[in-house]
């Protein structure tokens, strides 16, 4: 309450920090945050599959896409620091979420409803745990090279095949992008619903459209380490 004589700011003049910090500290705040982090972490990896798609049309395809994407300078960085802050965004918002839900209800439900729970809604924060170590390593792997056996700054696609040449490494992404598949068929269906431009439907398992990009996705990253070890890229 102000003090005597001290006349309050009216509500559309308030600083903008306060009204963000009241956004972020209620539940809907942090489910549009994740809703909006993640549909933008889901443009990156449909564009990202896209190109990731060209090794099998052989080394010089796969390096001018990689030297096209260096080319553009500050625009890369912007599109890094961009899907950096929206992971950010995204873990932060999910882990206080959690944490906000289990102190809420400390004991488990006894039963779900197999009508509206899937697996990948079950398992939807184990897959954004494995997925933040897939990226974690990831970008040791393939972007700064620090754990790759033969990395090279200009090959891509040598970096391509002899990273997917370790079973261990393909096995490693194979599996993450199993929990990528599952991770975007419930993460990117809930964004739609958070934000209110998926209707509910007396149906709520047929999410087709979800459904293919999830499948789509999935088959694009997995078929990549599956050809190299396969011989079929090399």
């Amino acid at each position: 309450m102000a003090a005597p004589g001290v006349p309050t700011l009216p509500s559309a003049t308030r600083r903008p920090a306060g009204a963000l910090g009241t956004f972020w500290g209620s539940t809907i705040g942090k489910k549009v945050v994740m809703a909006v982090s993640g549909l933008i972490m889901v443009g990156f990896v449909v564009g990202h599959v896209f190109g990731n798609l060209l090794v099998f049309r052989g080394a010089e395809q796969m390096n001018h896409y990689a030297a096209f994407l260096k080319s553009t300078g500050g625009l890369l960085w912007a599109v890094r620091g961009v899907l950096l802050a929206s992971l950010v965004l995204h873990v932060v918002a999910a882990v206080q979420l959690t944490a906000a839900q289990r102190a809420a209800r400390p004991a488990a439900y006894h039963r779900r409803d197999p009508q509206v729970s899937t697996i990948a809604s079950r398992t939807i924060r184990w897959g954004g745990g494995l997925l933040l170590a897939f990226i974690i390593f990831h970008l040791l792997h393939f972007t700064l090279g620090t754990v790759h056996p033969r990395f090279s700054e200009t090959d891509v696609y040598s970096n391509i095949v002899v990273g997917f040449s370790d079973w261990r490494v393909s096995a490693f992404y194979i599996l993450a992008m199993a929990g990528l598949g599952l991770h975007l068929y419930h993460g990117a269906w809930s964004s739609l619903r958070t934000l209110g431009l998926h209707r509910a439907s007396a149906a709520p398992l047929k999410r087709r459209l979800v459904l293919l990009l999830a499948v789509a996705v999935w088959l694009g990253f997995t078929a990549i380490p599956v050809a190299v070890l396969a011989g079929l890229v090399r």
